[in-house]
């Protein structure tokens, strides 16, 4: 009886180092796995970030794509881990997935701009200082992140525009080029000499100074308005002499016109007094000149 005892004691005792053991080996194959996993991680993030790290790739993108890959990797080394101690994560990974698509549900526009502001940042239709026209704001643009642009208007103001606003709208990049075209439209009087006043109007582009003489200049024709003839005087400039050349443009036309005695007409009304049947009874007819 005593010997039966013994070996039961001692059957008991082997089984229970064999599941000691097993779970030993089992939290060792846990831990090695986040080791590695961590590892695989911190390596993916850095080699991403090595590879983003250029001139072309904003510091942003290549920060938020190390950062992803980092996160990702080592949750996916956790469920790895959970599976091997037994833990089944099928739960965890439905409870993940169902509170990932609330908070999608609740942050809908959040994540409309977050995603915008990812494809902005990787096609780059405009850089930072660049001067733009975007969802309806003009500026120059000082800071691309990922949900929100930061546009600082001529007149010093701060405006803030959702990333969204500006994927789904048109983009104009101003400055996007080494050399812009500056334009000055103006109108002259009707009785004035075409020819004269292309003349003209070519010598006020060329009195600028500092514009891209390799351009050249136009004078252009561009309608036959209500009250006057509509002309657009252009030249071209860098981006950093826009402004001013532009306002230089403009003068020198007017200079220009006033030298020549052409005349820039402004909108005007004409007022007639007719007689009807003799009668003496006026009636007024407009015309707009």
């Amino acid at each position: 009886m005593n010997e039966l005892l013994s070996q039961s004691q001692a059957y008991l005792n082997v089984e229970t180092i064999q599941v000691l053991g097993s779970y030993v080996l089992r939290i060792l194959a846990f831990v090695l796995i986040l080791a590695a996993g961590r590892y695989v991680a911190r390596w993916a993030r850095t080699l991403i970030r090595g590879g983003l790290d250029r001139p072309k790739v904003d510091t942003t993108l290549t920060k938020f794509a190390s950062n992803f890959a980092y996160y990702a990797i080592f949750l996916l080394a956790i469920f790895a881990g959970l599976e091997t101690v037994g833990i089944e994560t099928a739960s965890f990974v439905a409870v993940l997935a169902a509170a990932s698509f609330a908070v999608g549900l609740a942050l809908q526009g959040t994540l409309a701009n977050f995603a915008a502001g990812i494809m902005l940042l990787i096609f780059r239709p405009f850089k930072v200082d660049d001067y733009v026209e975007i969802a309806g704001e003009t500026g120059f643009v000082r800071d691309i992140s990922l949900f929100f642009t930061r546009l600082t208007t001529r007149d010093n103001r701060l405006v803030i525009v959702p990333n969204g606003d500006i994927f789904g709208s048109t983009i104009r990049n101003i400055f996007a080029h080494d050399v812009v075209r500056v334009d000055c439209d103006v109108g002259t009087d009707y009785p004035a000499d075409l020819d004269a006043t292309r003349d003209v109007l070519l010598e006020a582009a060329r009195n600028v100074e500092d514009r891209v003489t390799e351009k050249g200049e136009q004078a252009a024709l561009t309608a036959l308005g209500g009250s006057s003839i509509n002309w657009q005087v252009r030249i071209w400039a860098t981006p950093d002499d826009y402004f001013r050349l532009k306002q230089e443009l403009t003068r020198q036309v007017k200079h220009k016109l006033d030298e020549a005695e052409i005349g820039i007409p402004y909108p005007q009304m004409d007022v007639h007094l007719d007689e009807l049947n003799g009668t003496g009874d006026p009636t007024e007819t407009d015309s707009v000149g």
